[in-house]
């Protein structure tokens, strides 16, 4: 597979295997296999598939490499004359991910079963004026 479009955290990113993601938090522990089941696109050859809304059977497997913290932001409102002044710090958490591999399982195809032929009616058939 050349590429896979995943949604995680509510953000959709772009990977290809090798590639280095910091995403949101995630639940898993440092050194452990993350899957991503929700593909919303894959890439093979050259040859693009879109799920409507997910690709059926591809998931994309990371390695979990590290938890960090980003910088800290200061958010600070305040409004004139009325001695209103708020001040508020955030540091968004972060996992970085190593995508191992993308993989795409075929699902089974849905067999359908033929109406019998005795209940269609024949073609060029009587009163068709």
């Amino acid at each position: 597979m050349d590429y896979a479009v995943i949604k995680t955290g509510g953000k959709q990113y772009r990977v290809k295997p090798g590639d280095t993601l910091d995403v949101e938090l995630l639940p898993y522990p440092v050194d452990s296999v993350a899957e991503f089941s929700e593909v919303l696109a894959l890439s093979d050859g050259g040859e693009v598939t879109f799920g409507v809304p997910l690709v059926e059977g591809a998931k994309v497997t990371a390695q979990v490499l590290s938890h960090y913290k980003d910088r800290k932001l200061m958010v600070f409102k305040y409004k004139a004359k009325t001695r209103y002044r708020r001040k508020r710090g955030h540091r968004q958490s972060y996992t970085r991910l190593l995508i191992q591999d993308i993989e795409l399982t075929k699902p089974r195809a849905r067999t359908r079963r033929r109406a019998s032929t005795e209940a269609a009616p024949a073609e060029g058939g009587e009163g068709n004026n």
